[in-house]
C-alpha cells in the first residue's frame, strides 16, 4: 500500500502578508482544497493508496465538513500536545495547545509529528533553557506520539539529519527512531524521512542510492514500518521515488517552486498521477 501525505504548513497566508496563498479566500481555503481534489483522488482505491492532508488548525473543521462520506481522503492536524483530556481527569486546561482529543473530535484521523520545522522550534526552546541533551527532543516527541495514538490518531513521524549530523546519520536516525518510538503501537505509525541537509533553495537533493540506503535502514530499525520520502515529493522526482522498493510514498508541500510559488490542487493531483503511473 502507498501513502501520500500533504503538509500544507501555513500556505493559507495571503501574499500581502508574506505568504504564498493565491488560490482561495482565507475563509474557504481548507474547503477549497478538499473540494478540488477529492473527486480525482477517489479514482484510486483505499486498498491501493492512503491520502492524508495535514492542515493548519483554523481550516480543519471546514476541510472535514467538505469530505465525501465514502471518499478516500483523510484530514490530519499538524502535531498534537503531549498531554490530553481524560474522563475523570483534566477536562481541558491546555490554553494555546492542540490536544489529540480535540483533533479527533473535530474529525481528524491522523497527525504529523517531528517535522523538521517542529524539531527546530522545540530544539530552540530547549537551548534557551540550557538543555543540550539532543535526546530530550526525541523524548518530548515520544510523548506527543503516544498522546496522539491514545486519542485514536495515526501518526506520520518525521526523522532526518542536518548537514552537521550527516556524517553520523546512522546514529542520529537510530536515536530518533528508538527514543521517539519507544513503547509506541507501531501499527499506527508511518515514517517520513526528511534529508534536512538538502531541504531549501539551491540545495542538492539526495540521489536514488542515498534514499534507498536510508529507507532500508529505517525498515530494519522499525521492523518494516511504512517509509515515505519527506524531502518533497514532486513531479520531477516522482518516478524515481516510485521505483524504490523500500519507499512507500511521499510527503508533498509546495507544488510550484518558481514564478507564482505556492500550492495548487491541480499540480498536487499531477504529482500523484506521475508517482502512481496513472
Amino acid at each position: 500500500m502507498k501513502h501520500i501525505y500533504l503538509n500544507l504548513k501555513r500556505f493559507d497566508i495571503p501574499k500581502e502578508y508574506g505568504g504564498v496563498n493565491s488560490i482561495a479566500n482565507i475563509n474557504i481555503w481548507g474547503r477549497y482544497i478538499v473540494e478540488n481534489t477529492q473527486e480525482e483522488l477517489s479514482k484510486y482505491s483505499k486498498e491501493e493508496i492512503e491520502f492524508v492532508m495535514y492542515m493548519p488548525e483554523a481550516h480543519l473543521i471546514a476541510a472535514v465538513l467538505a469530505l465525501n462520506e465514502n471518499g478516500n481522503l483523510q484530514i490530519g492536524s499538524q502535531s498534537v500536545y503531549r498531554e490530553d483530556t481524560s474522563v475523570g481527569g483534566n477536562f481541558g486546561a491546555f490554553t494555546t495547545n492542540r490536544t489529540g482529543n480535540a483533533m479527533k473530535a473535530i474529525g481528524c484521523t491522523g497527525t504529523i509529528i517531528g517535522h523538521f520545522e517542529e524539531r527546530k522550534d522545540k530544539a530552540g526552546i530547549l537551548l534557551e533553557a540550557g538543555v543540550t541533551d539532543a535526546d530530550a527532543l526525541n523524548r518530548i516527541l515520544n510523548k506527543e506520539i503516544k498522546s496522539a495514538i491514545s486519542a485514536g490518531l495515526s501518526v506520520l513521524y518525521c526523522i532526518g539529519e542536518s548537514s552537521e549530523e550527516q556524517q553520523n546519520w546512522e546514529e542520529v536516525l537510530k536515536n530518533q527512531l528508538s527514543i521517539g518510538l519507544d513503547g509506541v503501537d507501531m501499527s499506527k505509525i508511518a515514517i517520513a524521512y526528511e534529508p534536512i541537509w538538502a531541504i531549501g533553495p539551491g540545495k542538492t537533493p539526495p540521489d536514488k542510492e542515498y534514499i534507498e540506503k536510508i529507507a532500508k535502514f529505517i525498515k530494519a530499525e522499525t521492523n518494516g514500518a511504512p517509509v515515505t520520502y519527506g524531502g518533497g515529493l514532486k513531479v520531477d522526482n516522482a518516478k524515481m521515488l516510485a521505483s524504490i522498493d523500500d519507499i512507500d510514498g511521499g510527503l508533498i508541500a509546495l507544488t510550484r517552486f518558481q514564478g507564482d510559488i505556492g500550492f495548487y490542487p491541480e499540480e498536487y493531483l499531477e504529482i500523484i498521477k506521475t508517482y502512481m503511473g496513472k
